[in-house]
């Protein structure tokens, strides 16, 4: 069962007092909770809202919308290539199935050892410098071969 930390809870009762509608807290609360999660579970949403007192229902709504919020656990770095249309057609398609293939996985799914989850993000806003990757909360720009992805990715053991 799901339980945020003591200041996890403190960080969602702020955040609680800090809108004039509670509602407006359920964004940072979430993300404080895959924070602590790594992934938003049925048990964080029925967390969050007995402790933010919000139906669950409205919770659930906003993570499910957002592609931000992780629905299934991932794995310590999760890659999402941008397979918008620049990025595609500069390869983007070709370097995530690259990697899927060489670390044998599926979109989505974590590699055996948990390092990584490759997935496909619709826009990473960068089309200048495309392709562009997201790791964490870094973005990698001008990956445009196998190599280059490889490369980055090397950095992350």
């Amino acid at each position: 069962m799901f339980q945020l930390s003591a200041k996890g809870l403190e960080f969602v009762n702020k955040e609680l007092a800090r809108y004039e509608s509670k509602y407006s807290a359920i964004i940072p609360s979430l993300y404080k909770a895959q924070e602590e999660n790594g992934w938003i579970s049925p048990e964080v949403l029925e967390h969050l809202s007995k402790v933010m007192g919000i139906p669950i229902a409205h919770i659930e709504e906003v993570a499910t919308f957002y592609t931000m919020f992780n629905k299934q656990p991932v794995g310590r770095h999760h890659v999402q290539v941008c397979t918008n249309i620049t990025c595609s057609m500069k390869g983007a398609r070709e370097i995530l199935r690259h990697c899927c293939e060489k670390y044998n996985v599926a979109i989505g799914e974590k590699t055996a050892d948990g390092r990584f989850t490759f997935s496909n993000a619709e826009c990473l806003g960068s089309c200048d410098t495309a392709c562009v990757a997201q790791i964490g909360d870094n973005y990698y720009e001008g990956i445009n071969s196998d190599g280059d992805m490889d490369r980055l990715l090397e950095k992350f053991k």
